[in-house]
């Protein structure tokens, strides 16, 4: 039984969590762990499959719309054995028996959320919704990513997970970060009326490559900027921090979580703390010493400070993250010049 965890009252009697496939118990036929992926196309979700991929104990579902993920990120599992890849909302009821669930699916970057807010909201509910009846019925265990979001723009530094956060319930960006917050009560019902085994993992800022090119989140849009030779643009007033983890660290921390006996909600993000016009100044450094930076207009309810509080992390997963900001940017520099065609100058 997974032991309960902080951020309000869970002393309510929980029920046992439904069972698992028989195959799991069987004497005679081992069976692979079957995990399915919900948005393993995206940009985090296609990484996870990658280290998933590695134990060849595992086999790995992919479920994608493909509103942001992309086919070409899962390109070399794409006939293996192991892997299969379902393009399906999860919106809309979905009927696999697996053993794990890594529910992702979501747009989590502001350009794709406010483009969409009603289909971002119906993804966050509706689709958790449907993923936690699959868990019911399979007896899976399921793992909600939920988002640093839920803190909105936070009125304590740094966030711990007792943290209810500052959230603006009808701002442009609430169809994200209250859709996030209905997904983690779902989770919390569920666990408490049927018994389901849940882990919650609020992510923090996470980069590396793969992330849509124009996205429009800070790091993406700084070295796609700095590689295409264009002013560096800084939202006002550019002292407004963020805390950067680097992809591999979060898949690390996303699967022990999964593997371990807490049931979260814990934070996962990097706590290193920079503020927007020092991460300007360290893209400018590190890929294009020749960019200028210019401050453009900020965006409604965008959060003036984000950093974790790891300490639960730390303690209880034995995670912490180990690739620093200055070194996991020009990782993210080589793929973004392979995608936009643009070679090192000599």
């Amino acid at each position: 039984m997974a032991k309960e965890m902080t951020n309000g009252d869970h002393s309510s009697s929980i029920k046992p969590p439904p069972m698992p496939s028989p195959l799991r118990f069987s004497k005679f036929f081992q069976s692979n762990m079957r995990i399915l992926v919900t948005g393993g196309a995206g940009f985090i979700g296609s990484h996870l499959v990658d280290k998933l991929m590695e134990n060849e104990k595992n086999e790995v579902i992919v479920v994608d719309n493909f509103f942001t993920g992309s086919k070409d990120n899962l390109r070399k599992w794409i006939g293996h054995p192991r892997f299969e890849l379902i393009r399906h909302d999860v919106t809309e009821p979905l009927l696999v028996e697996v053993d794990q669930i890594y529910h992702l699916a979501c747009p989590a970057s502001p350009i794709f959320y406010k483009y969409n807010p009603v289909k971002t909201i119906k993804t966050n509910v509706i689709g958790t919704l449907n993923m936690l009846g699959l868990a019911k019925r399979v007896g899976a265990r399921i793992l909600l990513t939920s988002t640093s979001e839920v803190y909105g723009d936070p009125l304590i530094h740094p966030q711990t997970e007792s943290y209810w956060g500052n959230v603006n319930p009808i701002g442009v960006r609430s169809c994200y970060d209250e859709g996030k917050r209905v997904a983690e009560t779902l989770m919390f019902d569920y666990h408490r009326q049927h018994g389901i085994e849940i882990r919650i993992a609020r992510i923090f800022n996470t980069y590396g490559p793969r992330m849509n090119i124009d996205d429009g989140r800070v790091v993406s849009n700084f070295i796609a900027q700095a590689v295409r030779n264009e002013p560096l643009t800084v939202q006002a007033p550019g002292t407004q921090t963020r805390s950067f983890c680097y992809v591999s660290d979060m898949v690390d921390g996303l699967i022990r979580l999964m593997e371990g006996e807490n049931t979260g909600p814990i934070n996962i993000g990097n706590p290193g703390e920079f503020t927007m016009l020092e991460l300007a100044e360290t893209v400018k450094e590190l890929i294009n010493p020749d960019v200028e930076i210019t401050m453009v207009e900020n965006t409604p309810d965008d959060p003036r400070q984000r950093k974790p509080d790891i300490t639960k992390a730390k303690e209880l997963l034995g995670w912490e993250p180990k690739i620093k900001l200055r070194n996991g940017l020009p990782l993210m520099e080589d793929d973004f010049r392979l995608r936009l065609g643009v070679p090192r100058r000599k």
